[in-house]
């Protein structure tokens, strides 16, 4: 049977284990769980590497190292030797957007600091244009310091996250299994897995060369609010409507923008063909809604 070579790891493509920033968080762990899989030794950075999510990833298999984006001596120590980086950065800390800027920028210098060539960066799709929504705008101001820094980065550009429907987003059973978002119904959004992410910042990591032109906005889906609806109902077998609400629900401007941004089309820009030759099963929504069940 003839073998895809992006299911091998080749020692010869990138050298030394490939660091992963904030291994324990969801993108983190897709991110090390995917490297893992294919073979790659992988160097999971996390705060504390007593805590059960850091046990867990030693015994699978990654070399659990400690690390704070508030540390550049910990970070330099960590990406040392490194044959490449997983970056992401985060809006939700005390710092803010601001401080998710300080965090991308403390990556980045120590990435040049411990002499690591290359980063891949998991920013945000639609990061390069003018959206005006905070966290996307400080994810292109991360983006563009590390392209100042002679660091070969690739920029891994996530849509919605399908794994919002598990969270804030979580259907609810009413007469029927209601889906809420604060957009309206005809309005198609595209969306993408956390696996998926993982998957698709491994192949950056391990085969720069499938990126083309260095960045990949991704998606496994674009669906409106009652398609959404009508894959919940097949993927469960039950009946499910879609139910628009106000964006004046949203409890911060950030989230307002956003979703105000997301009904002005074209918002998101993912070429769905693209993320699935890079993993050919990719999730659309109903198989991530069956692969939760």
């Amino acid at each position: 049977m003839e073998t895809n070579t992006m299911d091998i790891y080749d020692n010869t493509t990138t050298r030394g284990p490939l660091a992963v920033v904030g291994a324990t968080g969801q993108q983190g762990r897709a991110v090390v769980s995917a490297l893992l899989e294919k073979g790659a030794p992988v160097r999971a950075l996390v705060r504390d590497p007593n805590s059960p999510r850091a046990r867990q990833l030693a015994r699978s298999g990654a070399d659990v190292v400690t690390a704070d984006l508030d540390s550049s001596d910990t970070l330099v120590k960590a990406f040392r030797g490194a044959g490449a980086v997983f970056a992401m950065t985060t809006f939700t800390g005390p710092g803010g957007t601001e401080g998710e800027v300080a965090h991308g920028r403390a990556i980045g210098d120590a990435a040049q600091a411990a002499g690591v060539a290359r980063v891949v960066y998991s920013s945000v799709g639609g990061a390069e244009r003018a959206t005006g929504i905070p966290h996307f705008e400080s994810k292109r101001r991360v983006e563009e310091y590390l392209g100042t820094l002679g660091l070969r980065t690739t920029f891994v550009r996530p849509t919605f996250f399908m794994d919002n429907f598990a969270s804030f987003s979580r259907p609810v059973m009413e007469d029927k299994l209601v889906i809420r978002l604060p957009m309206p119904g005809d309005v198609p959004l595209q969306m993408v897995a956390t696996r998926d992410i993982g998957r698709v910042a491994a192949a950056a990591l391990l085969y720069p060369e499938r990126i083309p032109g260095g960045a990949v906005e991704l998606a496994g889906d674009e669906l409106t609010g009652e398609e959404m609806a009508a894959a919940f109902a097949r993927a469960r077998g039950i009946p499910a409507r879609y139910e628009p609400v106000p964006v004046d629900v949203l409890p911060d401007a950030d989230q307002k923008a956003m979703f105000t941004w997301f009904a002005t089309l074209p918002a998101y820009r993912a070429d769905v063909g693209l993320g699935r030759e890079l993993v050919p099963d990719l999730y659309d929504l109903r198989t991530w809604i069956e692969a939760g069940k």
